[in-house]
């Protein structure tokens, strides 16, 4: 667990937690994924300040679905939802991002206590929770700088449920057995009378996946091309970013979309005094994004401890929210019709 440092009280009215990982964390992830037999860098490094701009940049192209229907989903059963998680309630959201979805939710909580934002991305972090505080709301606002994978304390909160957020389908970028013990990891960190909230993304065609991390702008090849750049920036590194280029492909054995950078030529990379060599047509992993049947997510949450009680899908199922609670939480959860959400 990460040393507890004590928070920082900014102009702007929120308190400031700074878990962030040290920069060797980095380094460090870079070399040993290098050095693997299947050369990969761990999905997190993809949120510095200038990937997460170009994340955003990503949510607005007319392939890539899943932002935009999720936050239909949460507009139209808001109200629902917050019934389930009822009044005072203390939202922990992990990966804030934008903050565009959790407004949604806090605008239809009710008497909601506090808002605790985690991001591994400080400037994202820092204008989401700003703008939020400026909106005038009477809301305890934190945020955290930190990687929600690791281990540190989450502010103190007074008597109230807590209730975790994790939008995005960011849960698809788990290995499977990843997923269950971080759904695990959280439900133990809620504590009992808890809830969660989940946002997956649903199997569909291969077509439509594969339009989603590769859209026509380019701008997710330039996501997974600032990765390097970030490496060149930070690490002196010096990645030739002109001799990769980004590949998305839905692999069934998986049920997700592989993200890599394929080498275009022979060539060698230099970084903190090691080369690392590419062949011609070498991948180099950067992300997954598993899919999910509405069922086969539940299995995964029950396994995990949680105990699931709703989902809402859009009409055309491309994308779900799931909300668990655990084992003490007892509210009861409204019947699900379809095609609004499938058990």
């Amino acid at each position: 667990m990460q040393p507890e440092r004590a928070p920082e009280r900014v102009p702007h009215g929120y308190e400031f937690h700074d878990h962030a990982p040290s920069p060797a964390s980095f380094l460090q992830g870079v070399i040993e994924g290098l050095s693997a037999s299947r050369k990969a860098i761990p999905y997190r490094f993809l949120y510095d300040a200038r990937g997460s701009n170009l994340f955003e940049t990503i949510c607005e192209q007319p392939e890539y679905y899943p932002t935009r229907t999720e936050l239909r989903i949460l507009e139209r059963h808001a109200g629902e939802i917050a019934d389930l998680i009822g009044p005072g309630a203390h939202l922990v959201e992990l990966g804030s991002g934008a903050g565009r979805k959790v407004r949604l939710l806090l605008d239809a909580l009710e008497a909601p206590a506090s808002y605790t934002a985690i991001d591994i991305s400080r400037d994202a972090l820092i204008s989401a929770v700003s703008g939020l505080s400026e909106d005038g709301r009477d809301l305890e606002i934190h945020a955290v700088w930190a990687d929600y994978t690791t281990r540190f304390d989450l502010p103190a909160s007074r008597n109230g449920r807590i209730v975790g957020f994790f939008p995005g389908s960011t849960i698809g970028n788990f290995e499977r057995d990843e997923a269950r013990a971080f759904l695990r990891a959280w439900a133990e960190r809620l504590g009992p009378d808890a809830g969660f909230l989940v946002g997956v993304d649903l199997t569909k065609s291969v077509a439509v996946l594969e339009r989603a991390y590769d859209d026509a702008a380019g701008a997710t090849a330039a996501f997974s091309l600032n990765l390097l750049e970030r490496a060149n920036r930070e690490l002196g590194a010096d990645f030739d970013t002109r001799r990769f280029r980004h590949q998305a492909r839905f692999e069934p054995s998986s049920g997700a979309v592989e993200i890599n950078l394929v080498s275009l030529a022979e060539q060698d990379v230099s970084i903190a005094g090691r080369t690392f060599h590419f062949r011609e047509g070498e991948q180099l992993h950067v992300e997954n994004s598993h899919k999910y049947g509405v069922g086969a997510f539940a299995d995964l949450a029950r396994s995990a401890g949680f105990i699931w009680r709703c989902a809402w899908t859009d009409p055309q199922a491309f994308f779900s929210v799931h909300y668990l609670a655990t084992p003490s939480a007892l509210t009861p959860c409204p019947p699900i019709q379809a095609p609004e959400g499938k058990p």
